[in-house]
């Protein structure tokens, strides 16, 4: 048996008296954790529920304390919608339950049989001209199916990753050295874009009345601008691949794509799933080549209406500046939907749970080996609590595994590329020059010729100030700087002196610097009291301003109305003396 020392001291005497193995437990550490496990300790052991307290107050009998505890109220019976109410409202894909042991075995089957699939051999920028006019040609088609008739394609094509989402999250692991709950969100991600993306169209581009006015009927319509270049991360190879291209395809627009070059097979699984679900192969169009030679061309084309990128902030700003120049015979200006990166900070006060702040952060900071653009890379800490919070992330940021993706016990694993290894170790040697490195994480022996990709372990990093540049410049890495400051208005002023402006969080229990936060934290997304990575389609649209993009966010209710064109139709309704309205 165990029990706690110190309490119940009459019932440990009976155990050891009947000869019974006893252990006793002892909390150890700081007095005022302590207090808060021994008040949870009584309520336990007082409440109205507690097996003590029915036997020794309640003098209930035996059979009474050793029946099964059954809830008394027969749980309802479950209640699924069917596929005509699934299209009246939005449900996020639930993500597997990996402590269930027939989840957990039906999705290691998957991973292990997946296989990439061949691809394409890559293309050059002479493959766009001949790709415009595929699309052009189709795109009349597509466009006079319909709102809701594209908008069931997309939900062809959500069934269809739903059924191989385990096979899928298998391919982003070999490919993107995703562990098992990343790849499995980036699959979930991609299905709930598709279901999103049809709800969303079908509620918000319909034709729509405006004003009323006698004789005259106003309405405002929706319009695709036509061809549009897709050019896609590797970092999601599922999820932003999806959104962006079916965003493009539900409004009417034919999308030209091109896959990123260390991700293309997962790129051509997806476009495969999409063209079996009804999208024509003229209206979506894999091409796959280097970004500075195919991608550049795409983003130049004068038939090219329309580009939505999601990268770095270099490459995203050519691609602003490139679109930008107008080159005849091009008959539009080009619309640029661009997302890139970010500098994401979360603030921890003297209030914080530190509990709560201490998993935050870390899961923020090196879930995906940090590559993430909406990953933390600093942690800004009031003073009062900076040396306990810098001491509980070292010792549980040493717990994280590093191994093999395919393993369902692995924490993190490798990094995309060679070339994305040599960066972040060039930051880890500039980080030892502008602060003071507190943990450096291993990488096991062997490790990386076992799995042939290189690895990373999280690095922590003190003694950084804001203009440090480990505190300016995006790593893309499992590198984070804790800040200490004063007090929260200079965290918050430190926070703000990035000119990413993606994602921020904030660890507080007091309601005054939540609200400050609201007003004065200048991110896209500002994540309260939970971590800043994993948001989810329809409940936190994702995208920032400032350097991290042009204001657009993903997954929310705005984000389709980039990708169409308003036309007001004003209709004069007395036409020889016929007016419905006046009857």
């Amino acid at each position: 048996m165990q029990m706690l020392y110190g309490m119940a001291l009459p019932v440990q005497a009976a155990v050891l008296a009947h000869g019974l193995r006893l252990r006793l437990y002892v909390p150890l550490g700081e007095l005022i954790p302590g207090m808060a496990y021994l008040v949870r300790r009584l309520l336990e052991n007082t409440s109205n529920q507690s097996w003590l307290r029915a036997g020794f107050v309640e003098h209930a009998d035996d059979a009474a304390l050793l029946a099964p505890p059954v809830p008394s109220v027969k749980a309802a019976e479950a209640v699924s919608l069917s596929e005509a109410g699934r299209e009246q409202t939005f449900l996020n894909e639930p993500h597997r339950d990996f402590a269930d042991a027939a989840q957990r075995g039906r999705f290691a089957e998957a991973v292990w049989a997946s296989r990439l699939p061949a691809i394409p051999a890559p293309r050059g920028p002479e493959a766009v001209d001949r790709a415009v006019r595929r699309a052009a040609e189709a795109l009349e088609a597509w466009q006079d199916q319909g709102c809701q008739g594209r908008a069931a394609i997309l939900r062809r094509a959500a069934a269809a990753l739903r059924d191989r989402r385990d096979e899928l999250a298998g391919m982003v692991i070999r490919e993107a050295g995703k562990t098992w709950r990343e790849a499995d969100a980036d699959v979930c991600e991609a299905i709930d874009f598709c279901e999103y993306y049809a709800w969303e169209a079908c509620q918000r581009l319909v034709p729509r009345d405006l004003g009323p006015r006698l004789g005259e009927a106003n309405q405002l319509r929706y319009l695709p601008r036509g061809i549009a270049a897709v050019i896609c991360p590797w970092n999601f190879p599922a999820a932003i691949l999806t959104g962006m291209t079916t965003a493009c395809l539900v409004t009417g627009n034919a999308v030209l794509l091109k896959p990123s070059g260390q991700t293309p097979a997962v790129a051509w699984a997806l476009c495969e799933i999409l063209w079996q679900s009804g999208v024509p192969s003229g209206v979506l169009q894999y091409l796959h080549g280097p970004g500075r030679t195919l991608g550049a061309a795409l983003v130049r084309h004068p038939q090219v209406a329309l580009v939505a990128f999601t990268g770095s902030k270099e490459v995203g700003l050519e691609i602003l500046r490139s679109a930008g120049e107008f080159e005849p015979p091009q008959q539009a200006i080009k619309k640029v939907v661009c997302e890139m990166g970010g500098k994401n900070a979360i603030i921890v006060d003297e209030s914080a749970d530190l509990d709560e702040a201490v998993l935050g952060v870390r899961q923020s900071a090196f879930g995906y080996s940090g590559q993430k653009c909406s990953a933390c890379s600093r942690a800004i800490v009031v003073q009062a609590v900076f040396e306990a919070f810098l001491h509980r992330l070292i010792e549980s940021t040493r717990s994280l595994v590093l191994g093999d993706p395919l393993e369902p016990g692995t924490d993190i694993g490798p990094v995309i590329d060679e070339a994305a290894a040599r960066k972040i170790r060039e930051y880890i040697e500039l980080g030892m020059r502008e602060g003071r490195l507190e943990l450096a994480c291993p990488v096991p022996e062997g490790l990386e010729s076992k799995v042939g990709k290189p690895f990373v372990g999280p690095h922590i990093f003190s003694g950084i100030r804001p203009e440090h540049r480990l505190a300016q410049e995006e790593i893309f890495g499992p590198v984070l700087a804790v800040m200490r400051v004063a007090d929260f208005d200079q965290a918050l002023d430190w926070a703000n002196r990035s000119g990413y402006r993606l994602c921020g969080g904030v660890y507080s229990r007091k309601p005054s610097h939540l609200e400050k936060a609201r007003r004065r934290f200048r991110v896209g997304n500002l994540y309260l009291n939970r971590p800043i990575t994993g948001a989810r389609v329809g409940r936190q649209p994702f995208g920032g301003f400032g350097l991290s993009g042009t204001g657009t966010q993903a997954g929310g209710p705005d984000y389709l109305l980039h990708f169409v064109l308003p036309q007001a139709v004003a209709e004069n309704t007395l036409r020889h003396g016929f007016a419905p309205e006046l009857d």
